[in-house]
This record gives structure tokens, C-alpha cells and sequence, in this order.
């Protein structure tokens, strides 16, 4: 008998149809999200669980379903998941790394440019009617090019990032909880450097960083006040890393120019302070959304549950030591 499947979300088709080879796959190609409860009783006797971003995953939901081995996640982060509690019952964990740093980089970097050049605002001037004319001094913005660069967080994503800034002749300057090998800081052309030095030197600052209680509110009031009131802004790694109520006061009060953001607190809901601001360019977790790269997403989570499921390492596991665990019942 082939084990049981719950995936959450639609996904494409071509990822189902795989899965079909090795599971009873129960999809949810209609995309109307689970409730807690109604998840929890899918799960009462599936084996295996590919869920998103938005799905929690916490000790009360794997309580409801003592029979899950593993759980895919369809993204390279994973803070929806009590891995942990996963880890303590035996199960595995899966994301989907490598497949979407390029286009979670473009869209960083996307963000960069449009803020820089307040691409929202003169969009809107010209669907409103109100361009007039040119004028020497209408709408001024600042350069990317030859500007520096300060990325928090030098993994996968932060590199490709750099290698983009090169194109734009700009120093680039990095913070890590560790320092990256020099080879990597000579591919980057990156230079390391404190957090205070980064926030005192960068006109552009990429939040790359992976959200975690340590990580939570790491940028704030204080951190926004080290940064040049010229400097922009941009977050397209996770909400909560950066305190959206001190940023809104920052961008109000001049305390920086700028910002542009993929990501929020408590998404989709998002402060309204935000919807009032015209110095800030917002888009809507978009950072992996292109076609090629979701479905490369799907089909990784699909190969990471099927192996799992199969008795196979799979590709891509978060927590190698579930084998050691004890299963609790």
C-alpha cells in the first residue's frame, strides 16, 4: 500500500503527478488554505505532509497525526516548522534550497533599483494624470551604481546577490554570524566587516539573514538610527526580522530615505502605517514568483517526500538526526 500524502496548497500538476508514482497523494488543487483543525484531520493517518510557508506546523498539529514520517516544505526557509518537535517524533524535514536563490536575488535587487529610482511614485504621477512636462529637478532619486552595498547575510542568496552588485560597479560590503571563506569573499568581491561598521557605510542595505528568535527584531529603532538618513532599505528575506514599527517611524522621521519590502510582520497582514508612505516600494512575498522557479520549488518538496517516504535520504533533509531520535507516541 502506497503511503498517504496531504499537500496543502495547489501546486503544479507535474509535481502531483509525480508523487502519484510512490504515494496516494490527497491534493488541494482548489487552494482554499486549511484551518488548524481541518489540517490536523487530514493528517490523522497520512504518512507524509508537503505544506507551505503558511502552514504551521507546531507539536498540537504532529499530536493529531502519529502516523506522519516526513514533511516537505515548498521553500528554503522553514520557521513555519516546530523542527525540533519533528525531530523528537522521528520525522523528517525537507526545504526547497539552491532552486530559487537567482530569482529571490532579482527580486532583491529589483526592490533596490525601484526604491532608488521611486519607481511607484512616478508610476503613479503619470496614471494619475499629473506629468506635466520635464523639469530638470523632477523626481531626482539616487544611484545604484558605484554605490556601497551592505548585505546581512552572506548564505546562498546574499552571494548571488553581490556577483549582480559587480554589474553595477558597487563596493559591496557584508556581516554573517560568520565570517565566509575567502574564496567566497574573493567570487563576492565582498568585504567583511562589523554590523556597526555596515550600517555607519552602506547606501543600500539587503536583508538576507533567516528568521529565527535571534533574529527577531534584529533590525529596530536602535539599528535604523546607526544607518546614513540616506540609506535605503530593502527586506526580501523574512518578516519579523526587521521591527515594522520602527521602520515606519524611521521612513516618516527621515531617520532613513527609503525602503523596499517583499515581506512583513504577521503578512498578509501588514501595518497600515505602511499604505500612508510614499518612500516605501511594497510587493507581496514575491521573491521566488516566477513560473520556472516555483515549479522547481514544487518538483524538489515532491522528490524530497517521495525519498523520504521510500526509505531514502532525502536531497534537501533539515534535521539528519531524526534517525537517532526515540518516536514519541
Amino acid at each position: 500500500m502506497k503511503p498517504k500524502v496531504i499537500i496543502t496548497r495547489e501546486v503544479f500538476d507535474d509535481a502531483i503527478d509525480y508523487l502519484k508514482h510512490y504515494c496516494d497523494v490527497a491534493d488541494n488543487q482548489a487552494d482554499v488554505p486549511y484551518t488548524p483543525e481541518a489540517l490536523a484531520g487530514k493528517l490523522a493517518n497520512a504518512q507524509g505532509l508537503m505544506c507551505a510557508l503558511t502552514d504551521r506546523v507546531d507539536a498540537a498539529l504532529l499530536a493529531a497525526a502519529p502516523q506522519l514520517k516526513a514533511v516537505a516544505n515548498i521553500a528554503v526557509g522553514y520557521n513555519n516548522i516546530d523542527v525540533p518537535a519533528c525531530t523528537a517524533r522521528g520525522i523528517q524535514v525537507t526545504n526547497t534550497p539552491g532552486v530559487l536563490d537567482d530569482s529571490t536575488a532579482d527580486l532583491a535587487f529589483a526592490l533596490m533599483l525601484a526604491t532608488a529610482r521611486r519607481i511607484t511614485e512616478v508610476e503613479s504621477y503619470i496614471r494619475n494624470g499629473e506629468w506635466t512636462g520635464w523639469k530638470l529637478k523632477q523626481w531626482l532619486g539616487v544611484d545604484v551604481h558605484h554605490a556601497t552595498l551592505g548585505i546581512i547575510g552572506m548564505g546562498r542568496i546574499g552571494q548571488v546577490i553581490a556577483k549582480r552588485a559587480a554589474g553595477f560597479d558597487m563596493k559591496v560590503i557584508y556581516h554573517n554570524r560568520k565570517r565566509v571563506a575567502a574564496e567566497i569573499e574573493a567570487r563576492a568581491q565582498a568585504v567583511y566587516v562589523s554590523l556597526d561598521e555596515l550600517f555607519a557605510q552602506a547606501d543600500f542595505i539587503i536583508l538576507q539573514m533567516p528568521y529565527s528568535p535571534q533574529t527577531h527584531h534584529m533590525i529596530g529603532a536602535k539599528e535604523l538610527a546607526k544607518m546614513k538618513s540616506s540609506a535605503i532599505l530593502i527586506n526580501a528575506t523574512r518578516g519579523g526580522v526587521v521591527d515594522d514599527k520602527a521602520l515606519i517611524h524611521a521612513l516618516s522621521n527621515g531617520v532613513i530615505r527609503a525602503a523596499g519590502l517583499d515581506v512583513y510582520e504577521g503578512e498578509p497582514k501588514l501595518d497600515a502605517g505602511f499604505l500612508q508612505l510614499k518612500n516605501v516600494v511594497l510587493a507581496p512575498h514575491i521573491g521566488s514568483s516566477t513560473e520556472a522557479t516555483r515549479r522547481a520549488m514544487a518538483m524538489t518538496a515532491a522528490k524530497n517526500l517521495a525519498a523520504a517516504l521510500s526509505g531514502i535520504v532525502p536531497p534537501n533533509l533539515v534535521n539528519p538526526d531524526f534517525r537517532r531520535s526515540e518516536v514519541i507516541s
